[in-house]
C-alpha cells in the first residue's frame, strides 16, 4: 500500500498545499489544493474521493478535478463517475454550496444526469469501506472526529499496523478507545495552532500542542506521530512546542511529498 502526501498545510503559500492524500493512485483522502500538483494522467486514475468534512481547504479541488478530467475520462471508454464518499452533512454542503450552478456547475448531473462525472455516496462513522480487489483491496474504517461541522477521520489496516488520519478535530474522546489495542504504524493528527493561540484552536474545533498532548496521553505506548495542518511558516514552532510537552512519542511534521509504504 502506498500513500502519498499531496498537501498537509492549514492554508496556502508558495510550497504549501492544503490537505490531500493519494492512496494507491486511485483514491484521494481529502481533496485540498495539493491535488492540483498531480499530472492530468494521475488525476484520470482517481476513481474515489474520501472527505473528512466540508470545509473549503479539504474539498476545493473536487470541482476543478471534475472539470479537468471529464472529457478524457469518458473518452477512455465505459468508466463510471468519480465517487465521493462523505458524511451525509458533507454531501449536503457540496450540493447546496458548491455544485449549485452559482458557485460551480452541478457535476453530479454533467455531462448528463444518467452519466455524470461525479456521484455522491453517504458514509457513517464506524463503517468500513472497501476499494480495489484481490491484492489491491484496501479497507478504510471511518473514524470519529470533533469539529465545528460534522467530521470524521480514516484508518487503514496494513501488515505493519494502522495508518490513522484524524481529520480536522479538537479533543476527540471517541477516537482513543477505538485505537487501544491496535498497533499504530503512523498517526497523522492535526495541530492547527500554537499554544499562544490555544483559545483560537478551542474556538475553531482544532488542536494546539497542549490539547494534543492530552489526547496522545490516551494512546497505548509510543507511536510515530505526524503533525498536519499548521499554518505556513508556523510548522517548526508548533512541532517544537509539542516536543517540549510530549516526550513519549516520536513527533515529526508531515511534509508534502512524503510517501508511506505500508
Amino acid at each position: 500500500m502506498r500513500i502519498q502526501v499531496l498537501g498537509c498545510s492549514g492554508s496556502i503559500a508558495a510550497g504549501s498545499r492544503t490537505t490531500a492524500f493519494l492512496l494507491d493512485e486511485r483514491v484521494l483522502i481529502d481533496a485540498g489544493t495539493g491535488v492540483g500538483d498531480l499530472s492530468l494522467e494521475a488525476m484520470l486514475r482517481v476513481d474515489d474521493i474520501l472527505l473528512s468534512h466540508s470545509h473549503l481547504d479539504h474539498v476545493l479541488a473536487i470541482p476543478l478535478l471534475a472539470d479537468s478530467v471529464m472529457k478524457l475520462r469518458f473518452a477512455q471508454g465505459p468508466r463510471g463517475p468519480i465517487r465521493i464518499h462523505a458524511l451525509p452533512e458533507t454531501l449536503d454542503a457540496l450540493r447546496q454550496h458548491v455544485f449549485n450552478n452559482a458557485i460551480w456547475p452541478d457535476f453530479t448531473k454533467i455531462p448528463s444526469p444518467a452519466r455524470p462525472i461525479l456521484s455522491l455516496h453517504p458514509i457513517e462513522v464506524g463503517q468500513t469501506l472497501a476499494f480495489g480487489v484481490g491484492d489491491d483491496r484496501r479497507e478504510v474504517e471511518v473514524l470519529p472526529a470533533q469539529h465545528t461541522v460534522p467530521a470524521c477521520g480514516f484508518g487503514i489496516a496494513t501488515d505493519t499496523g494502522w495508518w490513522v488520519y484524524s481529520g480536522d478535530t479538537g479533543p476527540n474522546a471517541a477516537l482513543w478507545p477505538l485505537l487501544r489495542g491496535r498497533r499504530i504504524a503512523h498517526l497523522i493528527i492535526e495541530t492547527a495552532f500554537g499554544d499562544d493561540e490555544r483559545w483560537l484552536a478551542d474556538l475553531s474545533g482544532h488542536l494546539a500542542p497542549s490539547s494534543l498532548a492530552a489526547e496522545l496521553a490516551q494512546l497505548d505506548g509510543s507511536v510515530p506521530v505526524h503533525i498536519t495542518h499548521p499554518k505556513p511558516g508556523e510548522v517548526a514552532a508548533v512541532v517544537a512546542q509539542i516536543r517540549a510537552i510530549d516526550t513519549a512519542h516520536r513527533v515529526e511534521p508531515l511534509v508534502k511529498g512524503m510517501v508511506f509504504e505500508l
